[in-house]
């Protein structure tokens, strides 16, 4: 018996094929990234200090407003004062935006939208013995890592103490903190990096020094 379908059928079968295979064999990562957009804001990027933010909230017109993120990394937002967003996505400061709402009895449901209206400089400063010191700019979406900061500061000089790199915050409160990373070893591959300084992410306004050797 011939195994040859009319055309029409061979179609029907086809699609009925494309749509089991839609349904059962897609990835979730696959899936993820076939989901339709919540935005032209990326979902990954952290809210920095100084971003200019504009705030909608559904219906509330009088509540929406364009707040700059502030030294402690709150917006003043009207009814509820200051509400903290920095290092958060955009996602999650909508979420604290409606919470604060929320929980102080000022709206029953409460539908916040964030739009980063104006970025934050995102760099970095790269200080001592590197062949090009200077400020290097961190990407928008994500940053980089201490080796590829180097790299872009154009690699130690000869007389650089690469075991010794220093790296400097100022934290909300006014505080500093300071972090020394052997970049040496971590060029190099070796296996006796501390695996908790390696995970170190540079942050906008971080001071990278690197000393010199002892000759």
């Amino acid at each position: 018996m011939s195994t040859c379908l009319p055309s029409h059928l061979r179609l029907g079968v086809l699609l009925a094929l494309g749509i089991l295979i839609l349904g059962v064999g897609t990835t979730p990562a696959v899936a993820q990234r076939l989901a339709p957009s919540t935005g032209n804001q990326p979902l990954t990027y952290i809210i920095a200090r100084t971003d200019r933010l504009r705030i909608e909230l559904y219906q509330e017109d009088d509540l929406s407003l364009i707040a700059r993120v502030d030294a402690q990394g709150c917006v003043n937002l009207p009814l509820v004062g200051e509400v903290r967003v920095i290092g958060r996505t955009i996602i999650d400061a909508q979420k604290a935006v409606e919470a604060a709402y929320l929980e102080g009895r000022f709206l029953k449901n409460p539908k916040a939208t964030i739009n980063v209206e104006e970025y934050a400089p995102r760099d970095v400063s790269v200080a001592g013995y590197v062949k090009n010191p200077g400020r290097i700019p961190l990407p928008i979406e994500s940053t980089l890592t201490i080796v590829e900061v180097i790299t872009r500061a154009g690699g130690f000089t000869d007389i650089a103490k690469g075991t010794e790199v220093s790296i400097t915050r100022v934290l909300p409160d006014g505080t500093k903190m300071t972090e020394t990373v052997d970049v040496d070893s971590l060029i190099r591959g070796k296996n006796s990096v501390d695996l908790k300084k390696t995970a170190f992410k540079l942050e906008p306004g971080d001071i990278i020094y690197v000393p010199p050797r002892l000759i």
